[in-house]
């Protein structure tokens, strides 16, 4: 059940036997009650000349004064006020009582009065009804009597009033608190989140959205061993772009910058998900391929990488070098590596022969 579906009383946990132990703590008996009782025609007869001089003296306090703020708010003051004595003096203070008793501590908090405040306002009306009491009341024992029960039960009051007030300051930390550990709770997830995308962008060459060199050699060592668990094998591609100085010379580097991102663009697109693409920088591209084998390989990237790059530009041409490690043997990173590395340069040397002799 929520808070707000809760009764004042439920939310506090009173019961009609805490009440009964609430009174007996501070000796309030049925004889207090009955005593009081029989005082209530006495402030009935003054009530209005009671409430009339209580609030002329809280009035003259300027931090209660700007509460009250104007007439109409004083008018409302005024008859919960008198409602309030004469409750005082009805001779029963069973759970709707209680109830009333702490709703004022309730209202106290949501607008503004202080405890001292409060504190302040009992006073003065105990005093007023203390002088009510001996100037109605000749017989000094019934006097007495009367007195010392409203002593009572006007403790009782304050007990109930601050107990509500400091349940409710304890709900409000509690919903703050709430709020704090959500909005903290909302922070760390962004902030995982905007970590996870610093991340994917150290990881990420900004030119052309592909992996940076950084994480090459460990993403194969993880490849390859999983690759032997399962006795699959994998081929790694190394390109570069040839005569791409000639490209940065004649049409700038900009231009040259288009071509490195039109080649990315290419190789995402004959990718499948679970190859991993790299830029090893400048005008050079790897890519690890689990479970593929060099045949498949030059298939791809012989053929359908030529066909998708020549969508953007037909006078960009690439040098590869394709090696396969696995299944019945498993090079270390740096060997598969630096074996792709040796084909794309032989094929890079016979990319110049075979343009020499066109040339001549």
């Amino acid at each position: 059940m929520m808070q707000t579906d809760k009764t004042l009383l439920e939310q506090m946990a009173i019961t009609e036997s805490d009440a009964e132990r609430r009174k007996s703590l501070l000796s309030f008996s049925a004889a207090d009650a009955a005593w009081l009782a029989r005082c209530k025609p006495v402030i009935e007869r003054k009530i209005d000349a009671l409430v009339d001089e209580f609030y002329e003296i809280q009035t003259r306090i300027p931090e209660i004064a700007q509460l009250i703020n104007d007439a109409d708010t004083l008018k409302r003051l005024r008859e919960a006020q008198r409602n309030y004595i004469l409750d005082l003096f009805s001779g029963t203070y069973d759970l709707d009582y209680i109830s009333n008793r702490s709703g004022i501590g309730l209202v106290h908090k949501r607008i503004g009065v202080s405890p001292r405040f409060y504190l302040s306002a009992n006073h003065s009306l105990k005093c007023l009804l203390a002088k009510l009491i001996n100037e109605a009341i000749p017989d000094v024992s019934m006097r007495q009597a009367i007195l010392a029960a409203l002593d009572k039960l006007l403790l009782f009051d304050i007990t109930l009033v601050f107990e509500t007030y400091i349940c409710s300051l304890i709900s409000e930390i509690e919903a703050e608190k709430d709020k704090s550990e959500t909005y903290a709770r909302t922070l760390e997830a962004k902030v995982r989140e905007r970590t996870q995308q610093l991340e994917e962008m150290a990881r990420r060459d900004p030119l052309t959205g592909l992996l940076n060199t950084r994480f090459l050699s460990e993403t194969l060592e993880q490849t390859i061993k999983s690759a032997q668990r399962r006795s699959e094998p994998v081929t790694f591609v190394y390109f570069d772009i040839d005569d791409f100085k000639k490209i940065n010379d004649i049409e700038g580097h900009q231009r040259g910058d288009e071509v490195l991102r039109l080649v990315g663009d290419a190789i995402r697109k004959i990718s499948r998900a679970e190859d991993c693409c790299f830029r090893y920088g400048g005008d050079e591209f790897c890519i690890i391929l689990p479970n593929c084998r060099e045949e498949q390989a030059g298939e791809i990237y012989a053929r359908r990488f030529k066909e998708v790059l020549e969508q953007y530009r037909h006078d960009i041409s690439l040098s590869i070098g394709i090696f396969q490690t696995g299944p019945d043997h498993y090079d270390e990173p740096e060997v598969v590596i630096r074996c792709a590395d040796q084909k794309m340069y032989e094929a890079k040397k016979a990319f110049k022969l075979a343009r020499q002799s066109s040339d001549v």
